[in-house]
Parts: C-alpha cells; structure tokens; sequence
C-alpha cells in the first residue's frame, strides 16, 4: 500500500501542467509576486499608463491570444459600407480633414457585434453592442470603437480580462453561450462596485436593441480635438440614429432568437438592398480644458457618462450606410479597427481604459488577422502609405526599393518625415507628472451617483423591464452569495428596488445607504426618442377571396407611409381576392412569425379556413401581448372579436382610411395594455 501511495505521488509530480488556483498568491507568468492587479501603471493617478508596465502588458497580452481564430470578444458581427459628410466646417475645434468640408465625401464601413457570445451566438440575446466606425479619411484612417451603451464596466483596462473571464460561459461546463444569467459573470460585477452604473444599464432594454439601425452609438472614452492653433479641447463622440432609439422587449428577444437567429442582420440587409439606408448623425459633446475639472464626476472616468443636459449633444454631420458588403469574411471578418487609429487634429487623453485598448487592439489584430493586417483592402487607409515596415506573414505589398531604413543617403532618405506644420502628425503636448503609482484617482471613487442619475431617468415602464432583468438574471445565479452581494449593490442606487428583487431571489433586504441624487437626465429614457414608420414591417394576414378593394387601398397607404407590407397566409405561392387580382404570399404561418412584424393587419377573407383562423388568432395574440399595434378591416374584425381585444388600445377598425392604423403604427408600443 505504502508503494502504490509513493507512485502516485510521483504521478502527481509528474503532472507540473495541472494546478490549482485557490488559495495561492497572484504572480506574473514568470512567477513574480503581484502587488496590484486592480490598476495600470501610470505618471501620476491621473496619467497615462506607462510602456514600462510589464505585468500590464503580460496580462494584456495572454488575454488577446485566447481565442482562435474569431474575436475574444465582439465575435458575432456584422457590416455595412457608407458614406460620412460634416455639415459644416469644424475648423474651430480640430485640424481633421474630413471635418473641414461639407463636400468631402468620406468612405466609412461600420461593424455592428454582440460582445459575449461566440459567432454562433442568438443576435437577439441580451448583451451590450458594439459599434464601431473606420473612416477612411484623405489623411489616413481614423476608428471610432465604441458600443451602444455612453460606459463601460471597468475604469482601468487592466481589468479587462477578468471581467471577459467573468462574463464568457463558465469553463468548467461551457454554459452559457452569449449570455450573462450566471454565477461567475454577477460574481464580478457583485465584487467590484465600479461597474453598479453599468449593471443598471445592462439590464435596461438598451441591451435588447430593435435594430441596429435603431440605436444609438458612444465612443465611450474622452478624447482630445486639436485645431490648427493648437487649442486642445476634450470631447465625446456620438451616433444619434435618424429612426430614434427603439428595443425589443425580453419575452420577444427570446423567441425571436429561436424563430431568427440572424435576425438583426438580416434586418441590416434586407434594408440596405430595399433602398432603406441606416443614417446616424455624428454628436459631439466638447469640454474645454479649462474646466476639465468642475463637473462632480471624473472626465476620464470611462464608468461615467457626460449627462447631454450639462454638456450638450452638438450634431456635426450625418453617416448613410448604403452598400451591403460582397463577402462577409473578407470584409466584416477582416476588419480591425482600433481604438488608436486617430488622424491629425484627434488625440487621446489619460482615461486609462482608453490607454490599455491603445495596447491591446494592435496586439490582437496582429495576432488574429496576421503581421500585415493593415494591407488587407477592407482595412487599407484609401490614401497612400510609406515606411520602412517590411516582410512578415501574408504580405501584400511588393516594396522595389533596396533601402528599408531611416535615415539614409542611398534614397535621398526617403520616405521622409512631415513637420507639423505641413500635415504630419503631431502629438498634443499635454502636461504628464506625477509618481510612478498603482492607484485609482480618488474622483474616480464614485460608483453610485451615475447608477441613481440612470435609474431616476426611466419611465415606469423601463423600471419593471429592469427589475424583471433582475429577477430573470439573478434568479439563474446558483450561488446565494453572489445574489445577496448583487442585491447590496442595488440597495446603494434604490432602496425600493432592492427591496423588490430581494424578495423575488429569497435574499436579505440590504441594510446599506440609498444614493441621495435627485437629478435626471431625459436623454437616457428611450421614451424620448424620435418614433417614424420608415421601413417598419406589416404582417397583413390574407385569406382566399380577400376583399381586393380594401387590400389594395391598405397596400396603397402603406407603402406612401414608407411602412414595408408583407403578404401572410396558410401557404407560400399565391392568395386570390374577390375580383381575381391575385398577390404573392411572401410568408406562410409556418415560416413566418408574428415575432417578425412591427405590426398587424389582419384582412382575412371569404375563404378563409378553420386553420387559417385558428393561426391567425395566435399571431393576433403574440402581436398584443408584445404592445403592438393591430388593425383589421371588417372582414377580418371577427377574429379580434373572438380574442376579445375590439377597443383595446392601439388596436383599429379600418374600411378604407387606414391612417389611424399607420398612426399606431408609428407609436410602436402600447405600454397601457399592461
């Protein structure tokens, strides 16, 4: 016995590859004892994070090689070509080219992605999205990388990792997919109070997006403008989308991940091939250096968003997304933007999230798309480019030149440096002190003000679509632990709200301090946004011998309101109506959905059989409890009738008017049903 106990310790010796975190000291990878791994290093607690920062950059640089060959995060995406015009000169603000001249047209490509789920993941699942934008400026490429949502849920990217590790499916079972219902994703956010702004965010409906044509666009970090005088300014980037800012609701984001998985992509698409382009306007917030200081939040704090009715929104121009791409992979797959392709007259500050993508971005295409990623056509700046850069895997460029170095007499030491003064690149020349620290700024300490400042923004409706976020999310968390620490965090941002979701996860009431602000900012509530039918779809339930005098009025009316018909019934083929005008079924019961329409018309006909009306009450239903608008002609009134909804709101009877339907339509949703 005692032979077989010593053999199976040198079995265990033998297997130096296994190991066991808990309970052990943090270390580098080359085993050096780690002191902090909560902030960068940087010149001063307010600095920029230093190159010098090796375990930074060892973390950093493990993270970005974990995941072949899709994104580590941002995996499910999709694109679109377009166009960029400023509406008028911003000379006054910043050298950049392309924000000079309303007749310069810019190219732009645009990559809409889910950030947690793998590219097999639902698109309709509920996760923050990203947005980011490469211009492709006469003065080389300028990204704008950013989400759908104003912060982030870190303030340092030394985090970023761990908070990736927290929020990807659990490794021990690889459940769940795209999804943050789980015990190690509210672990993190439970233990770490910077994210509380975010959380609340998260669990809004704007991580259940309509459309990606419908939302709005942040570029999260605090920039610099520079003008030709050399005047810095800090500035915000925004996208304001034309159709306003618009959500599916969480029992319809779930079904429609079952009946269409792509469905937000297929919605980009079949837009842009209709004729329906995808506008946003760009928004600027500006802060001058001056009073970089005097707000009650921290500037550079990447956790904390510049509230538009304190610093407004000025929109500068507009960006139409118009050409649908050739091939997915060589373009939407291909592309890699990054943070840290700015041109002239754009800078970056010290805001150390933004710091660390600097780093990180470059790392992780050079690893995933390869040495010469820039050269790829998706991503190659349209105006020309020299250096001395050479060889390296695929790539593209055939350099004839015999010199390759800087400076030289052989080539007249070409290619050559711009001054300034002449259009080169030229960093602002900011002021850096400070001692060499591991710290978090003390105005970066407040976690709860911005939580309560969102949370006092929303309408009632948004707070229960929040609090059943909760309850839904929280309530897969096997850990009582974590829903109690998750629930303490909520205590400090409401009071009434803690109390809520406590009772529905069977925790303890936090006995914690409830945030005192007062203040809201409407821009954050989704129920002021803009509301249009522009591209809306209509599901028009047809039956044989339909009434071919009110349908072809209907399809008349909706499509001068640019609303998008399209044709339901039992089967795919054709529909006859009562003078043999026939219309072309573009959906049967079986492969559409009622989850698929923004509304719904039903016209129903003489023919109509018992299946027919049998599926069309359970599309009649779905599309009322979602808070949709309903109409029918009066061929068609008895099925609302035997559902029992004549006279509920947003449900209409129409003949031969059908502006009171296209009016509804345009609302959306009708919250008073519930």
């Amino acid at each position: 016995m005692d032979r077989i106990k010593k053999e199976n310790k040198k079995t265990e010796q033998l297997k130096p590859f296994v190991r066991e975190n808990k309970g052990k000291k943090m270390t580098t990878n080359e085993g050096v004892m780690i002191s902090n791994d909560e902030n960068s290093l940087t010149a001063g607690d307010r600095g920029p994070t230093l190159l010098e920062d090796f375990i930074m950059k060892d973390k950093m640089a493990h993270f970005d090689r974990e995941r072949i060959p899709e994104r580590v995060v941002h995996a499910r995406g999709y694109g679109a070509h377009g166009v960029f015009r400023v509406y008028e000169s911003l000379e006054d603000l910043t050298m950049a080219h392309f924000l000079q001249d309303p007749n310069i047209e810019t190219p732009v490509f645009v990559r809409f992605s889910e950030v947690a789920g793998s590219k097999g993941a639902n698109e309709t699942n509920r996760d923050v999205r990203g947005f980011a934008t490469k211009f492709y400026t006469e003065e080389g490429n300028f990204d704008l990388v950013g989400n759908n949502i104003p912060i982030f849920f870190i303030q340092d990217g030394i985090k970023f990792p761990d908070l990736i590790h927290a929020l990807k499916p659990e490794p021990h079972n690889e459940i769940p997919q795209g999804q943050t219902a789980h015990d190690t994703f509210w672990d993190f956010i439970g233990s770490n109070e910077e994210s509380a702004a975010m959380m609340m965010w998260i669990m809004s409906d704007r991580t259940l997006p309509r459309s990606f044509r419908m939302m709005e666009g942040f570029g999260v970090h605090t920039f610099r403008l520079v003008n030709k005088e050399g005047t810095s300014r800090f500035v915000k980037f925004h996208w304001k989308p034309a159709l306003g800012v618009h959500s599916l609701i969480w029992d319809e984001a779930q079904k429609l991940g079952g009946a269409d998985p792509d469905y937000h992509r297929r919605d980009l698409w079949g837009n842009i091939e209709d004729g329906f382009f995808a506008e946003f306007e760009l928004g600027l917030q500006v802060i001058e250096e001056k009073d970089e200081f005097m707000f009650d939040f921290d500037i550079l704090d990447a956790t904390k968003l510049w509230p538009e009715e304190i610093v407004p929104v000025r929109k500068v121009g507009k960006m139409t997304l118009n050409r649908n791409v050739d091939n997915v992979f060589a373009e939407t797959e291909q592309v890699a933007v990054h943070p840290g392709n700015i041109v002239r007259g754009i800078d970056f500050t010290n805001d150390p999230l933004l710091q660390s993508r600097i780093f990180s971005y470059t790392d992780t295409q050079i690893y995933r798309v390869g040495t010469n990623f820039q050269q790829i056509p998706i991503n190659s700046p349209v105006c020309p480019f020299h250096n001395n850069q050479r060889d390296g895997a695929a790539r593209y460029i055939i350099d004839k030149d015999r010199v390759a170095y800087h400076k030289n007499n052989l080539a007249d030491n070409t290619p050559y440096t711009v001054p300034g003064t002449k259009g080169g690149f030229v960093t602002y020349p900011s002021t850096v002190e400070g001692l060499k620290v591991r710290e978090t700024a003390p105005s970066f300490k407040d976690h709860f003000s911005q939580a309560r400042l969102f949370w006092n923004s929303m309408t009632n409706v948004e707070r229960n679509h929040i609090f059943s976020a909760f309850c839904f999310e929280l309530g897969k968390v096997k850990s009582v632990s974590v829903r109690q620490r998750v629930v303490n965090l909520i205590g400090y941002i409401s009071t009434d709200l803690a109390v809520l979701v406590a009772k529905d996860l069977g925790v303890e009431v936090p006995k914690v301090e409830e945030s005192q602000i007062k203040a809201s900012s409407p821009a954050l509530s989704m129920a002021n946004t803009k509301f249009y039918t522009d591209s809306l779809k209509t599901g028009i339930l047809i039956a044989e011998q339909f009434d071919s005098h009110v349908v072809g009025n209907l399809l008349d009316q909706l499509t001068a309101a640019k609303l998008k018909p399209v044709i339901v019934s039992e089967r795919l083929g054709v529909v006859n109506g009562t003078d043999g005008k026939e219309l072309t079924v573009d959906d049967s019961f079986l492969t559409g959905s009622p989850l698929l329409y923004d509304n719904l018309f039903v016209a129903s006909g003489r023919g109509a059989s018992e299946y027919f009306n049998q599926k069309a009450k359970s599309f009649i239903i779905e599309q009322y409890n979602h808070f949709k608008p309903l109409g029918a002609s009066r061929s068609g009134m008895y099925l609302m009738q035997e559902v029992g909804i004549i006279n509920k709101p947003g449900v209409t009877i129409n003949q031969d008017q059908f502006q009171p339907f296209i009016n509804n339509a345009r609302k959306q949703r009708f919250w008073d049903r519930s």
